[in-house]
C-alpha cells in the first residue's frame, strides 16, 4: 500500500461564494479518495486532509486554482493508515474561532519569524512569550519559558490578553500555536489593541519541529495534533500520547497506571465527572471498535476531531 500523506493547510484570504466552493471541493475530495476536514469562511480556509500522494497533489492544485488561494501553503507528514474515516467540508463564520470579527489577518497581522529567527527573539530578555493554545495542549509540551494562559478554548484568549497585557508595558510579544493559524488571528487582535512589536512563529510548532535540529531546539515535550496521531515529536515523529475517547484529553502511559483509567471509557481527567450511563455507553462503543478491528474493518466511533481548533 502506498504511504498516506497528511497535509495540514490554512490561509487567510477573502473568499466569496463559499457555498459553491464547498460543493466543488467536496466533489474533488471524493473523486480522489481524500479524507479529513476542511473549514471554509469568507476569511479563508483551514483544515487537515489525508490521502495518497497523487490525490493530495490533485486537491492542492485544485484549491490553488482559486485566485485568492494561489499561494496556499501546507505542511506534510506521513502515516501507514488513514487517520480520518470521513471527508467533511464545513462552512463557518471563522476558520478558527476567536469571536472577535474585527481581528482580521487579511488587514493587519504580526511579524512572521522563521524557526532560526524565532530562537533569537524568544531568547531576548524583554520578549514576552505566549502559548496561544488550550490548556490540554500546553500540558504535553511547549517552548521553554512560555506563558500558559490556561484557556479552555481560543474564545477565551481575548479576555486573557485584556486582563494580563498592557501595550505600554509589554513592548515585545512573541506568540505560537500548532500550525500558525491561531497566532495569525491572535496577532491581528493584539495589533488591533495597539501592541506594535508582535511576532509569531511562521508555520507554527509543526514547522519548527520539522526544520529545527533537536540539539538546537528550545521546544520541550511533544506537540498535540488534531488527528489520530494525537502528538508528534521532533522531526514530526509519532508521539507517545493517546486520546481519551470520552473527554478527548491526551493521556500518557503513566496516566494509565491509575485506578481511574478504564480503557476506552474514562481517564483520570473525566472519571469522576462521567455518569454511569455515559460510562456504559463508552464501554459499548469501545467493544464495538475492538470487534471491528478484529474483523479488519473501520469503526466510525473511533473518529475524533475538533473543528474549531484544527
Amino acid at each position: 500500500m502506498n504511504p498516506i500523506i497528511i497535509a495540514a493547510l490554512y490561509k487567510f484570504a477573502p473568499l466569496s461564494d463559499i457555498a459553491a466552493m464547498r460543493e466543488a471541493i467536496l466533489y474533488t475530495c471524493k473523486k480522489h479518495n481524500i479524507y479529513g476536514i476542511l473549514l471554509l469562511a469568507h476569511e479563508g480556509i483551514n483544515g487537515t486532509i489525508a490521502g495518497e500522494r497523487g490525490d493530495i497533489d490533485a486537491l492542492l492544485n485544485f484549491l490553488r486554482s482559486y485566485p485568492p488561494l494561489f499561494t496556499l501553503g501546507h505542511k506534510e507528514s506521513s502515516a501507514r493508515t488513514l487517520p480520518f474515516y470521513r471527508m467533511k467540508v464545513r462552512l463557518k463564520k471563522e476558520i478558527v474561532t476567536m469571536g472577535i470579527s474585527e481581528a482580521n489577518p487579511n488587514k493587519m497581522v504580526g511579524t512572521y519569524l522563521t524557526p532560526e529567527a524565532w530562537n533569537q527573539i524568544i531568547a531576548e530578555p524583554d520578549t514576552i512569550l505566549v502559548d496561544t493554545r488550550n490548556d490540554y495542549e500546553v500540558k504535553i509540551g511547549t517552548f521553554k519559558g512560555a506563558i500558559d494562559p490556561r484557556t479552555r478554548t481560543f474564545r477565551e484568549f481575548p479576555d486573557y490578553v485584556k486582563n494580563h497585557f498592557d501595550n505600554q508595558k509589554h513592548k515585545k510579544v512573541a506568540m505560537f500555536c500548532t500550525g500558525g493559524i491561531r497566532c495569525e488571528k491572535a496577532s491581528a487582535y493584539m495589533r488591533m489593541l495597539g501592541f506594535e512589536q508582535v511576532y509569531h512563529l511562521k508555520g507554527g510548532i509543526l514547522k519548527y519541529l520539522e526544520e529545527m535540529p533537536e540539539e538546537k531546539s528550545l521546544w520541550r515535550g511533544e506537540c498535540f495534533v488534531f488527528d489520530q496521531r494525537v502528538s508528534v515529536k521532533h522531526g514530526l515523529k509519532l508521539g507517545s500520547y493517546e486520546l481519551c475517547p470520552s473527554c478527548r484529553h491526551p493521556i500518557h502511559a503513566e496516566d494509565k497506571k491509575g485506578a481511574k483509567y478504564i480503557e476506552g471509557v474514562a481517564c483520570l481527567h473525566c472519571h469522576d465527572t462521567l455518569s454511569e450511563e455515559k460510562k456504559s455507553a463508552a464501554a459499548e462503543r469501545h467493544r464495538q471498535i475492538k470487534l471491528a478491528e478484529a474483523r479488519g474493518k473501520k469503526h466510525l466511533g473511533a473518529q475524533f476531531m475538533n473543528e474549531e481548533e484544527i
